[in-house]
């Protein structure tokens, strides 16, 4: 998959660290998914790309490889592209470096290192062909949901830096077209220039541009023999990390552009990579192109045939048929460092002129991305990222066991209304659609009906506190480390923010979706108080048998109830840019504690002892929340 782009985490991190732990980590946790297509379909791309060359290329790339191979045999695939490679992959082969690069490392040089020493990288591979197995067999939307939540919280588990690896804003994206009429040329000029933010063509061409020269200067000059398997590795680095951003090119979420708020920017790539859109690429062809996880055959197809040609320049300048105006001499011959995770604009234009027109027949492929903000837009659409304001109401059915007097026991029904006005965070969708990190506190009040069974209380109101809040591993975890590791480990309180907006460490509370609904166990994230005070003219009747002068006492009782949701059943939630509503189930169960009492009747009888209720049941909330940050931003 493509990286998350956590800079915008690490950067509100960092710049938040002084202000506040429980806020730097819940508001800071605003991630956009820049998923373009996950690891098994970048990975698929390549292998397709490889089956496409003619025999003669093939034949070409595999003496490559088995160069690069040198000194790696057990660590590197016998073939570029392992075809049948099984649910436990025990190497790593040329096509699974495409989607390494970029969502696993932030350099071909990074890369590289990984793919060669990192010992979490085969989990990875794992993780990706069991991904590979259930999309395949998935025939519904939400098995597809539930297919990448899991790989993603696996991946989390597996390499330590994947929810904390900074990516760029744009990287994996491609820059929105200022207006319809933008020739070509202009758009390249635009998009490959030095100010312009990190885009998913650019990236391709500045790495891809020097894979090429330095395998013309390996045509032309040569190495030390020594030498030359490590000058090769280096090269296949370079352009399996440029491939993957062209393979990014293809997912229509990404084609989409980079222009709108986090929220903005999420909601847009997740709903067209799933529904699709009408493209066309610089060369005249239209097509409908969708998006990560949800690839079809004509999409890898597609983004394979560029993919291909790219190879086949590569291929080309190694045999001495192809060159470009950027040298290269012995000392260049080492993976390209460019970090696209931390670097906002490249140093440079990513070529010279006549070396970017030589990426005419690759690039001409690609879709012609969307119109940034202004007339002829793209709808826009939101997740649910960032503060918010809203209202809740509730109806709720419920059990008590037992009453307040020591004697009153047996089961007895009731109902009651809730209303109440919240302010929070929404922070669902941070990896995935499964996240749910939302933060909010509620106040509010409420009316029980009077009850009925075996024990009588009367119809009683209170005043309410609602609190919701993800933890790692124990409730408040975060609302207590926060403050510390705001001031001496930022990024660990970053990682342990997303990890506790993604399920927790033991990710048991992650959201599970079904074609009727989404689940998610929420035990210990949510607390609801109700404070009740109950008058004269509403006496609770105790049981008070051999207390004289009577064996009923009537009572003026104030208690405080605290419940505890376990599960959240969402039905519905539906959202616009700004605002969004939906409707939850949430069984409960909980205590109405008393906190003091008066005697009423008779005058003078003793204050009867009172005991702790135990309750439980179901709540049917509706909430309507307005996100108050702007919808969209300016033109980039």
């Amino acid at each position: 998959m493509s990286c998350l782009l956590v800079s915008l985490l690490k950067r509100h991190c960092e710049t938040k660290t002084r202000k506040g732990a429980l806020a730097t980590a819940l508001i800071g946790v605003q991630l956009i998914s820049a998923f373009a297509w996950v690891f098994p379909e970048h990975r698929d791309i390549a292998v397709l790309a490889v089956e496409r060359l003619d025999p003669q290329q093939q034949t070409a790339l595999q003496k490559l490889w088995s160069e690069a191979r040198s000194g790696h045999e057990a660590r590197l695939c016998e073939q570029v592209a392992d075809t049948a490679q099984g649910a436990k992959p025990t190497c790593i082969d040329f096509a699974a470096w495409t989607a390494i690069a970029g969502d696993h490392s932030c350099s071909a040089g990074d890369m590289l290192n990984t793919v060669l020493s990192a010992p979490w990288l085969l989990g990875v591979a794992g993780v990706s062909a069991k991904l590979k197995t259930e999309l395949a067999a998935a025939k519904r939307r939400d098995q597809r949901v539930n297919a990448v939540r899991s790989s993603d919280l696996a991946l989390q588990r597996t390499d330590p830096e994947y929810v904390t690896r900074a990516s760029s804003n744009n990287a994996h994206f491609m820059l929105a077209r200022a207006e319809v009429t933008i020739e070509p040329k202009a758009y390249a000029a635009f998009a490959l220039g030095p100010k312009a933010d990190l885009n998913s063509i650019a990236t391709y061409a500045w790495y891809h541009l020097r894979a090429v020269a330095k395998a013309a200067y390996l045509a032309r000059d040569g190495v030390p023999l020594q030498g030359r398997a490590q000058a090769v590795r280096a090269i296949l680095a370079d352009e399996a990390f440029a491939l993957h951003f062209l393979e990014d090119s293809f997912a229509a979420g990404h084609v989409t552009g980079t222009w709108g708020n986090t929220a903005v920017r999420l909601g847009t790539h997740d709903y067209y990579n799933q529904h699709g859109i009408t493209a066309v690429s610089w060369s005249g062809n239209h097509f409908v192109a969708l998006g990560d996880a949800n690839m079809r055959p004509e999409d890898a197809e597609r983004a394979a045939i560029a993919v291909r040609d790219s190879l086949v320049q590569l291929l080309d300048a190694f045999a001495g048929k192809f060159e470009v105006g950027a040298s290269a001499n012995s000392q260049d011959i080492a993976p390209e460092g460019f970090d696209v995770c931390h670097q906002p604009h490249f140093p440079a234009m990513a070529g010279s002129s006549a070396d970017l027109r030589t990426l005419t027949t690759v690039v001409a492929q690609t879709p012609v991305p969307a119109l940034a903000a202004g007339r002829g837009e793209l709808p826009r659409f939101r997740a649910e990222l960032g503060p918010f304001i809203g209202l809740s109401t509730a109806v709720r059915g419920g059990a008590l066991g037992g009453g307040f007097g020591s004697t009153q026991s047996g089961v007895s029904a009731t109902g009651g209304l809730d209303a109440a006005v919240r302010l929070g965070i929404g922070l669902e969708g941070v990896l995935n659609e499964s996240s749910d990190g939302q933060a909010f506190v509620e106040f509010g009040i409420r009316q029980d009906a009077a009850t009925n069974g075996s024990v009588r209380i009367p119809g009683r109101g209170a005043l309410t506190a609602r609190f919701r809040a993800p933890y790692w591993l124990i409730p408040g975890d975060l609302i207590v480390v926060g403050p510390i590791l705001a001031f001496t480990s930022p990024q660990k309180l970053q990682k342990m923010a997303v990890q506790s907006a993604n399920g927790g460490l033991i990710p048991w509370q992650a959201g599970i979706a079904t074609r009727v609904g989404r689940f998610q166990f929420v035990l210990g994230r949510e607390v609801g108080l109700s404070f009740y005070r109950h008058g004269d003219d509403h006496p609770f009747l105790i049981p008070t048998p051999g207390v004289p002068p009577v064996d009923v006492t009537a009572v003026a009782v104030t208690s405080m109830q605290v419940e505890f949701p376990i599960l959240d059943y969402r039905l519905f939630r539906t959202f616009s840019l700004k605002q969004s509503s939906g409707l939850t189930i949430q069984p409960y169960v909980g205590f109405d504690m008393p906190t003091g009492s008066s005697v009423i009747s008779p005058l003078g009888a003793p204050k009867p002892h009172l005991h702790t209720v135990i309750s439980g049941g179901i709540r049917v909330v509706f909430d309507w929340r307005h996100y108050v940050e702007k919808a969209s931003s300016a033109k980039p």
